[in-house]
């Protein structure tokens, strides 16, 4: 082979060493700031560190990441390619040496594509392929290739392009739909561990009670004022006002075990909340937008319902991929090229700029695959609008049942509280009369526990109020309320 030439073929082969494409790492997730181990232990510090640290929620971030390195990927069918090809004749009559190389670059807009090349020969040729004689420095060409029926508007590579960019609209919707889901389930564990807390403080008092008055009895007993059976009979509440504690205080440790599932620190890891991080009072209600109380407004909030809207625009890409394969493929070519440096072993045919155009022209004749795939496409469409039909009107059935216990709830925790403080009223007021010699051991007793119960269905009607506020903020996605 010539040495001009192996030189040529050399420059021409060198860009491919610099084919590949570096990609920018993927930017990590954020993360949330330290959060202070020590006071009252707020919603807003477990909402917080669920959002950034539960594990659910960090998948369903790495599904959005993998979706769009599958853009990325998707992209990569619009990349610039070089080719090169050399070719010497080693042995026989000719002695025909060739080195090509061209660059392509697909059409975003087009299902075409532009290239550019050049070209040097040496030798001698037969006659079949004169084509690849050139002048002695060689020949530089330029064209383009456009689609003016099939794959103008649409075609294969777009298609996937737009798939993979709504694949990542799913990822971050689904991402959501977790993250709802997510703090959903810390606001019910929160609301669970405190009330817990507050109940092991009822049956504590309520214990404190009975011990403080045992030390009397006894007192009272030496003196010979009380007979020695009263003292059995308080021993007996003793116990099982102990059992009461003991059994709330199982709950709690229980309740801050499912808290710890979502409350953790900043690697992860999970915390169990200590019993002296619980808060003063009860956990706050979230009040309902009324302005978000709007049904469209409501559908457009949801994940879920996104979802299903990016599946119909999904569907609708393929079906105008379906319908651009019952068109024939019809396309125009164009194409310029010259050669420079002394005529070579060709002749002067290859002096001066060469311009072609051209067209080629593709159908099936029967076009069952098209068919068959606009058909499949169409019933798809159709499902998935009957599936987003069902899931507005189950959120709307979901949002009014919500409304009727969020109003129901507030009743009852006003009429569950001012049966507490009756009830109280009455145990305080029974106790004075014990002490003043006017009632018995066994009526202070009921009025202490009934006291006590009423406590307590006073403690559980407030968290049914506040849970039923924070299951309508879920099912409204109201992000600010639930921490997103």
């Amino acid at each position: 082979m010539r040495p001009e030439l192996l030189a040529a073929a050399a420059l021409l082969l060198m860009p491919s060493a610099l084919a590949a494409q570096q990609v920018a790492p993927l930017p990590a997730p954020v993360t949330a700031p330290v959060p202070a181990r020590s006071g009252p232990l707020s919603l807003d510090e477990v909402l917080a560190s669920s959002r950034f640290h539960a594990p659910q929620v960090l998948e369903a971030l790495a599904r959005v990441r993998g979706a769009e390195g599958r853009v990325l990927s998707a992209q990569g069918a619009f990349d610039t390619v070089f080719s090169a090809d050399v070719t010497s004749r080693l042995t026989g009559f000719y002695d025909g040496q060739i080195a090509d190389a061209m660059v392509m670059k697909p059409l975003t807009e087009n299902g075409g594509y532009a290239y550019g090349g050049y070209r040097i020969s040496a030798g001698d040729f037969p006659t079949y392929e004169d084509q690849n004689f050139t002048n002695q420095a060689g020949e530089f060409r330029a064209g383009a290739v456009f689609a003016l029926m099939r794959d103008r508007a649409i075609d294969s590579r777009r298609f996937a392009r737009s798939f993979a960019e709504a694949d990542v609209a799913i990822a971050e919707a689904d991402q959501l739909m977790v993250a709802i889901g997510v703090q959903r389930q810390a606001l019910a564990a929160y609301n669970n561990w405190v009330a817990a807390g507050r109940r092991l403080e009822v049956y504590r008092g309520l214990l404190e009670l009975a011990e403080a008055r045992q030390a009397g009895f006894k007192r009272q007993i030496e003196e010979g004022a009380q007979p020695r059976i009263l003292l059995t009979e308080n021993e007996q509440n003793i116990l099982r006002r102990q059992t009461l504690v003991v059994q709330s205080e199982q709950m709690l440790a229980q309740a801050a075990v499912a808290l710890s599932l979502f409350y953790r620190d900043e690697a992860g890891n999970p915390i169990t909340a200590d019993a002296a991080r619980l808060p003063p009072g009860l956990p706050p209600v979230i009040e309902p937008s009324k302005s978000g109380m709007d049904p469209a407004a409501i559908a457009s909030a949801r994940p879920d319902v996104r979802l299903l809207d990016v599946r119909i625009r999904q569907s609708s890409a393929r079906l105008a991929l379906d319908r651009n394969n019952f068109l024939p493929k019809f396309d125009f070519k164009v194409e310029a090229s010259r050669d420079i440096g002394a005529v070579g072993q060709g002749g002067l045919s290859r002096e001066g700029t060469e311009g072609k155009v051209g067209f080629t022209f593709t159908v099936p004749l029967e076009r069952r695959a098209a068919r068959g795939g606009l058909a499949q496409t169409q019933a798809d469409i159709e499902a998935v609008k009957q599936r987003r039909r069902f899931l507005e009107d189950r959120i709307n059935a979901e949002v009014s049942q919500l409304l009727v216990a969020v109003e129901a709830t507030g009743r009852l925790r006003r009429i569950a509280e001012d049966e507490q403080d009756r009830a109280l009223t009455m145990a305080a007021a029974e106790r004075r009369r014990f002490a003043a010699g006017a009632s018995d051991f066994f009526l202070v007793n009921v009025r202490e526990e009934a006291a006590a119960d009423a406590q307590v269905r006073a403690l559980d009607a407030a968290i049914r109020q506040v849970s039923a506020n924070a299951e309508l903020a879920a099912v409204t996605a109201d992000l600010d309320a639930l921490g997103l």
